[in-house]
């Protein structure tokens, strides 16, 4: 499976803000975005005003470094997305946010989305209980996401527990973290997703 494997600071830098694509670190003081808040390479500083082409690109580039996907499975759930009634970029956040990867991290277990991706490859969620190691699986209404009982004692798993809590999981989540057990109440709306992005630039640059 393709993947990202440079730095994951950069790609926030290169936004001009926090993905928070590498857990607490974002959250501290060695977050490099606080000590270079301006993007990498020789001429990084001295930017001009962006094009609208630059703008809707780095839209997209912003929406699919946030959730880990890379430009071809991303175009893949563009096209499924406008291909859905409603509102074509709507379709697209709904789609990558039941991402499992995406709800084992919305939900506290996982302290990043590539974290989550690591602990679903690695076979230790299940869902409506039966393993699933496949991070892009997706999640349906009413489906019962949990960690494996082996798994429990797990150090991520353990602190997922000790910190249950401290993160606000959507509305359309609920997380028994005595259980280790998420259940999917609804499919998100756009007015519960708090990913920063403008997805109506997504759909002008694929649109083009």
């Amino acid at each position: 499976m393709a993947r990202y494997t440079g730095a994951d600071c950069k790609r926030c830098r290169r936004e001009k803000q926090k993905l928070f694509l590498k857990g607490s670190k974002c959250e501290s003081a060695k977050c490099p975005i606080e000590i270079r808040p301006y993007p990498p390479g020789e001429h990084g500083r001295g930017r001009t005003k962006d094009s609208e082409y630059l703008l809707q690109k780095r839209e997209k580039q912003k929406a699919a470094r946030i959730y880990g996907v890379l430009e071809k499975q991303f175009r893949g759930y563009f096209e499924e997305a406008n291909r859905r009634q409603g509102k074509t970029g709507e379709n697209l956040l709904r789609i990558l946010e039941i991402r499992l990867d995406n709800v084992v991290y919305r939900a506290g277990f996982a302290k990043s989305r590539d974290h989550a991706r690591q602990l679903v490859r690695h076979g230790h969620i299940t869902v409506n209980g039966r393993k699933t190691d496949i991070p892009s699986a997706r999640v349906a209404v009413n489906d019962i996401i949990e960690v494996r009982r082996s798994s429990h004692e797990m150090a991520p798993f353990v602190v997922a527990r000790a910190e249950a809590g401290e993160r606000t999981v959507p509305a359309w989540l609920e997380v028994m973290p005595s259980k280790m057990r998420i259940l999917v109440h609804a499919l998100p709306e756009r007015q519960v997703i708090d990913t920063q992005v403008q997805e109506q630039l997504i759909v002008e640059l694929y649109s083009k």
